[in-house]
């Protein structure tokens, strides 16, 4: 009997859930010529389930990708490209710090920092993403070594977090948060 009664208030409360769709619908009264509960315009409206894993596995990707390209730059020292991966009203922390904006970090963090720097690599790079609609995101493990114009050596493992954001111009990085330690020996 409790069976049975359990599997009832299961059944209940899954039939009560809101369920999200790939198809929405959206009022376009505002636009004209439309009727005020048209399908959003969705390209996974008609999509297979393969289809759409195949799409999302390859936008999933492109969050990958954000990430890796931020690395690179920092490799080459590429302010501008670090800058264009990430947006506007970004949030930077770094080693428990809040850091501001990505812009207020390369100006008065990172920036000055670039200029001592005459190697920086990445050895042993993880990145793993999971995607949620039109955010996503990311955890990274590495460790990474730079070289500074007066010979001191840092090398560290380190690890990030990133929330990335995903609009028509891609994927921008809306938060992201490093930290670092010594190696253990």
């Amino acid at each position: 009997m409790h069976i049975i009664i359990v599997r009832s208030l299961i059944a209940a409360g899954l039939a009560s859930a809101a369920v999200p769709t790939m198809a929405q619908t959206v009022d376009h009264s505002a636009h004209a010529g439309h009727s005020a509960a048209m399908p959003m315009d969705h390209p996974a409206r008609d999509m297979n389930h393969a289809d759409h894993m195949a799409a999302m596995n390859q936008d999933i990707a492109g969050a990958q990708a954000a990430l890796i390209a931020y690395r690179v730059a920092l490799t080459e020292r590429d302010a501008e490209a670090m800058t264009a991966l990430f947006a506007d009203d970004s949030h930077v922390f770094e080693n428990g710090k809040p850091e501001g904006s990505f812009t207020h970090y390369m100006e008065h963090h990172l920036g000055p920092e670039l200029g001592a720097i005459t190697n920086f690599t990445f050895r042993e790079p993880t990145v793993e993403i999971t995607r949620m609609g039109h955010m996503a995101y990311g955890r990274e493990t590495y460790i990474y070594r730079i070289e500074l114009a007066d010979g001191r050596v840092i090398e560290r493992e380190g690890v990030a977090t990133s929330v990335l954001s995903h609009d028509a111009d891609g994927w921008k990085i809306v938060q992201y948060h490093s930290s670092s330690r010594a190696p253990r020996g």
